[in-house]
């Protein structure tokens, strides 16, 4: 059965850090590019970053520098940290995977949220 577990969000500060995890079970893993998505209120679902099988990283042009993502392997886990938060990356985040090869299934955690307000 496969499983993507997101976990560590929750309300921050303006100016304020997160880490973000995705815990994931029922596939083989590092085979998988993993990518963070969000979604605010009443906003269409968009791409936050992604880290291929490989390692490779590419992120949404608005959010360079500030949020970070990475991948275990070993732990089966991809993290996003999120730095110098703001009132707009208030959200759910959700991890998705995707396996490299033509026609690869597609995965969804359930989401976490993400509030940032003082």
């Amino acid at each position: 059965q496969v499983q993507l577990v997101e976990s560590g969000g929750g309300l921050v500060q303006p100016g304020g850090s997160l880490r973000l995890s995705c815990a994931a079970s029922g596939f083989t893993f590092s085979n998988y590019a993993m990518s963070w998505y969000r979604q605010a209120p009443e906003k269409e679902r968009e791409l936050v970053a992604r880290i291929a099988t490989t390692g490779s990283t590419n992120y949404a042009d608005s959010l360079k520098g500030r949020f970070t993502i990475s991948r275990d392997n070993a732990r089966n886990t991809v993290y996003l940290q999120m730095n110098s938060l703001k009132p707009e990356d208030t959200a759910v985040y959700y991890c998705h995977a995707k396996g490299w090869w033509s026609n690869a299934p597609d995965y969804w955690g359930q989401g976490t949220q993400v509030t940032v307000s003082s």
